[in-house]
C-alpha cells in the first residue's frame, strides 16, 4: 500500500496534525524543515496555514510539498 495523506488540520505555529490511509495520525513540526528556496515564503504563518490536500500528501499554493512518507517519518 502506498502511503498517503488523508486529512490534515493545522494546530499551531508550524505543526500540522496529519491522517495518513493506514489510519495512523501524527504531528508534524516543519518549523526547522522549511529550508530552500521553494519553502521560504513559508516561514510567515500565513503562507504556512494554507496549505491543502493535493497528490495525496499537503501542498501550497506555491507548489512546495513534503513526500507522505517523509511527513511520516518525522512525525509523533
Amino acid at each position: 500500500m502506498f502511503l498517503e495523506v488523508a486529512q490534515a488540520e493545522y494546530l499551531d505555529h508550524y505543526r500540522i496534525k496529519l491522517t495518513f490511509n493506514n489510519g495512523i495520525i501524527k504531528t508534524v513540526d516543519l518549523q526547522n524543515e522549511l529550508n530552500g528556496a521553494v519553502y521560504q515564503s513559508l516561514r510567515q504563518l500565513d503562507n504556512f496555514k494554507s496549505f491543502q490536500i493535493k497528490y495525496n500528501t499537503i501542498e501550497w499554493e506555491n507548489g512546495a510539498d513534503y513526500a507522505p512518507e517523509y511527513l511520516y517519518s518525522i512525525g509523533i
